[in-house]
């Protein structure tokens, strides 16, 4: 071989060698410079091996200091696979699925993984984990497997208040209710427990844990009275059950004072410790043959709150609004002999609108004797003078246009035709309450707005967020809006509230030694479903207002008929 050929060679050596040290540098140079950030975050993460110890929640109090949610300790049981000794793999994946009832396969495939951790159970009762931590000191199992703390959320009274308090997920997060709605003030810190190993997850000798303390949650106390809430639960259920109410039924007690809820009842209700087992014996007999999406929509269904989920035409208990509305603009009295005549019917824009009475009409009447008899061709008549745009007005005003921001999840949206589009017909079914759709809580919430001397107020659930170190609360005041009503209109509707009660539909609601004004109502469930809406919406006392109740039943059908004053 020439040595011109030695030299050619060794310049392509040299030049290769250069070349590949210069991809050497680069590429450090990227690990080093470029990718430095990640891949240290990388390595830390590796290298430090962090458990989550759950935050209890904070507790959920009624306004008497009753106790409605609580966070009781448990434990969460993890493992390390790597540390532990591959002898006793077997073993400890065999104990751990006998003392928490778990299927061993599963067990004993997350015990051989090549991983640094892996969850087996979270919300362990005591006892179990005792059992557990008993058994690896009797076989000298020291590392591996790791018991911490963790708590369980545990609802005293079981199925009172189910759809307002609502319920948590096994990652112990609000799902429901006031659970989700208050999230960030009921969940507190998690605290950790944190460890340095090596790059295969194995403990390093000489190094310790470290202990960062969980912080609990903020309580909360309700505007809920324990006392009131078990009444209305118990005689919404009786109701429910004596009428044959096929879609169940609702009752709202509100205070019209400050807007605090009272009671807020839905029938039927759940346990909230056990929130994903059906209500309905006989859902629970064809369950398992029921698709996934199917068992979804049946929970969600129990789960609902139909006291702000849902819609509902309210009759004549709409009528107090056209009461408001005509006396605020003048436009009617109170007790003005011979000033309406009901000849059992009024025709507008071609079509006769019959009265509920039609066969035996009510006459001459004063506007007070209307509402007395629940007469729709004087409302009627009163929506034609109010005109769409002043009607429309009141609306706004009474909050039906908009929902009324109570503090739940999953409001829903009253359904009203838009305005222009309102002609004679549609404004006089709506002057009577026929033909759109409103939530019950807005219902209560216009009552208690003419009870608070025609001013009004937002409904609430919750009165004041409790620091559980200091217990000092931080309160939430009531919110009151515009005047809708002048208080001497607001003073006129109750007095003719309590005839209703005294003399007319709403007899039944007659208490002896109290002033109590109420109104009845009944309507069809949708057009031609032949299903109806029964309802009553009542104050007391007459004189000082203290209490709003709204009764709503859904598809009476026992013996007593479909009709409010029943």
């Amino acid at each position: 071989m020439s040595f011109l050929n030695i030299k050619k060679r060794l310049r392509i050596m040299l030049f290769i060698t250069m070349f590949l040290f210069l991809m050497l540098i680069i590429k450090v140079g990227w690990i080093q410079i470029v990718k430095g950030k990640y891949y240290s975050e990388l390595a830390f993460k590796q290298q430090n091996l962090d458990r989550e110890i759950t935050a209890k929640r904070g507790i959920i109090y009624d306004r008497n200091g009753n106790i409605l949610a609580m966070s009781a300790s448990s434990e969460m049981i993890t493992i390390n696979p790597n540390n532990i000794p591959k002898e006793k793999k077997e073993a400890v994946a065999k104990k751990i699925s006998e003392i928490l009832e778990m299927d061993y396969e599963k067990i004993l495939k997350k015990v051989n993984r090549n991983s640094s951790i892996e969850i087996i159970s979270k919300k362990v009762e005591k006892e179990k984990s005792n059992k557990l931590r008993s058994w690896l000191i009797e076989n000298n199992i020291n590392a591996g497997v790791n018991i911490d703390e963790d708590s369980k959320r545990y609802y005293p009274y079981g199925n009172l208040a189910s759809q307002i308090i609502g319920f948590c997920g096994s990652d112990n997060q609000g799902l429901n209710g006031i659970e989700a709605k208050y999230e960030e003030d009921l969940k507190g810190k998690p605290g950790s427990i944190s460890k340095v190993t090596d790059a295969k997850g194995k403990n390093i000798k000489d190094t310790s844990e470290n202990y960062q303390e969980a912080i609990e949650g903020n309580g909360l106390e309700l505007t809920i009275d324990i006392n009131i809430q078990q009444i209305a639960e118990k005689y919404l259920e009786e109701a429910c059950i004596d009428n044959k109410c096929t879609d169940g039924g609702n009752v709202i007690i509100m205070n019209p004072q400050n807007g605090d809820i009272l009671a807020m009842a839905t029938y039927p209700n759940y346990d909230l410790n056990t929130p994903f087992e059906i209500n309905n014996e006989e859902l629970k007999n064809i369950w398992d043959s029921l698709s996934q999406e199917e068992k979804n929509n049946n929970l969600q269904a129990m789960w609902r709150n139909k006291a702000i989920a849902d819609t509902y035409e309210p009759g004549s208990t709409f009528k107090l609004v056209t009461t408001s509305a005509a006396l605020e603009e003048g436009i009617a009295q109170t007790d003005k002999e011979g000033e309406f005549n009901c000849s059992g019917g009024i025709e507008v824009a071609g079509v006769r609108i019959k009265c509920w009475r039609y066969y035996r009409p009510h006459g001459s009447e004063s506007l007070r004797q209307a509402l007395m008899n629940s007469c729709n061709p004087v409302f009627i008549g009163l929506g034609q003078k109010l005109g769409v745009e002043t009607y429309y007005n009141y609306l706004e005003k009474f909050g039906f246009l908009q929902k009324t921001g109570i503090d739940l999840p999953g409001e829903a949206k009253s359904i009203f035709l838009a305005k222009e589009k309102v002609g004679p017909v549609e404004l006089a079914t709506i002057s009577f309450g026929q033909r759109f759709e409103v939530t019950p809580i807005q219902m209560a919430t216009m009552l208690s707005t003419i009870a608070n001397k025609g001013k009004y107020v937002k409904p609430r659930l919750v009165k004041s967020i409790i620091n559980p170190e200091t217990n000092e609360k931080t309160e939430i005041q009531p919110e009151y809006k515009n005047q809708v009503i002048s208080e001497e209109s607001a003073e006129k509707v109750l007095d003719m509230m309590e005839t209703v009660v005294g003399e007319g539909t709403g007899k039944n609601a007659k208490v002896e030694g109290y002033r109590i004004g109420g109104k009845t109502g009944t309507s069809e469930d949708g057009v031609n479903t032949g299903k109806y809406v029964t309802s009553f919406i009542g104050v007391a006392p007459i004189d000082n207002p203290q209490m709003v109740m709204l009764v709503t039943l859904y598809n009476p059908t026992g013996e007593g008929g479909h009709q409010g004053g029943e």
